[in-house]
């Protein structure tokens, strides 16, 4: 009966026309939210529409029903992807349509005993993604800009930071790139420039499982680093992926190449490669985001190299955000005269589409 009662409200405000969207929300309090979904990621559902200047944000799992007429890419929490539609059912759980994408690509006869569209059911909390494939390129993009600076009238210091990234989700495996520099000047004190950053291309593979290429650059005047460069491929899995968290790691091999700031000549290095990444996203408006890479050298005997970051983000208005971060790199061989340890710590102010 509650089923029945929800889908004439539906009816009849879409009737009305007062509501050009297609997509219904049902919370946990009894709310109704009619509107154009557009995605959902890390907990947080959004959706818009015709009566608000911005975009609802609805925490997913205070969403008690949800119905749909376009097509998302859908991803659960096992790791497997849908291209569909989704609505709530009788029994509480989400009833998903999707495509056989193996019937669509090898055009199949019509007399095909296999369905052109499949059916599957899931709790709703299984779900850890959503897209919505009808709003093209730019739904699937996602950027992010962070600069921070400060001015220390002692001795004149001042540090500029910017950081940036860009990334690409497609249906099967997803594209990003990430730069980062700092600079610092300070009186009678010789310049730090920092700069490091890379990109990365995963495809999925079935149960959470994925393929991994990385290149990874760092220009670092502490290290006298002039230029190191990585080209990983890797293996990694999700440990767990969730609408609170996700845990992840990697291993693989790393063509490592430095080049100096001095006469050292240049040396190339052939590496192991460990790595793990922990996300946590449902603490209020705080996020956290951190990533260990171990490099253990297969062709330089003893060597032993670390990287590790650490992001604290607090969203405090829409888009934006201040973060907190911290970068650290270890070399137990570094060239002679730069240290074994380099970290540096940022307060950014930032946005992100």
């Amino acid at each position: 009966m509650r089923r029945i009662f929800t889908l004439v409200i539906f009816t009849c405000l879409i009737s009305t026309g007062v509501f050009a969207q297609t997509d219904s929300l049902v919370l946990k309090n009894k709310n109704y939210i009619v509107g154009e979904i557009k995605s959902m990621d890390r907990g947080v559902l959004t959706i818009e529409t015709d009566y608000s200047d911005s975009d609802f944000k609805v925490t997913w799992l205070e969403i008690a029903e949800i119905y749909t007429d376009v097509n998302f890419l859908i991803t659960t929490v096992e790791g497997t992807r849908y291209n569909g539609k989704l609505n709530s059912s009788e029994d509480g759980q989400i009833r998903i349509d999707y495509f056989n994408p193996e019937k669509i690509s090898l055009r199949r006869d019509d007399d095909d005993d296999e369905p052109d569209e499949l059916v599957v059911f899931i709790p709703i909390e299984d779900i850890v993604y959503l897209n919505s494939l009808d709003e093209g390129f730019w739904s699937r993009l996602s950027a992010n800009i962070d600069f921070g600076w400060s001015l220390t009238r002692a001795n004149n210091l001042q540090q500029i930071s910017l950081r940036s990234g860009v990334g690409y989700l497609a249906n099967r495996w997803k594209a990003s790139a990430n730069i980062n520099t700092l600079s610092s000047t300070q009186d009678e004190v010789d310049d730090i420039k920092r700069t490091d950053g890379g990109l990365a291309f995963n495809y999925f593979l079935p149960k959470d499982w994925f393929l991994a290429y990385n290149f990874t650059f760092l220009s670092n005047t502490e290290q006298l680093l002039d230029l190191r460069t990585g080209n990983k491929l890797s293996i990694g899995k999700y440990i767990t992926r969730t609408n609170r968290t996700y845990f992840a790691f990697q291993v693989g091999a790393n063509f490592n190449n430095e080049t100096f700031l001095d006469e050292t000549p240049s040396r190339q290095s052939g590496e192991a490669f460990i790595g793990s990444e922990l996300n946590l996203y449902d603490i209020g408006d705080l996020s956290l985001l951190t990533n260990v890479a171990a490099y253990p050298s297969l062709t330089e005997q003893g060597r032993f190299r670390t990287d590790f970051t650490l992001d604290v983000k607090y969203d405090f208005l829409d888009d934006f955000y201040v973060k907190f971060g911290t970068t650290l790199n270890y070399d137990n061989q570094p060239v002679e005269g730069a240290p074994t340890l380099d970290y540096i710590f940022q307060t950014t102010i930032g946005w992100e589409l």
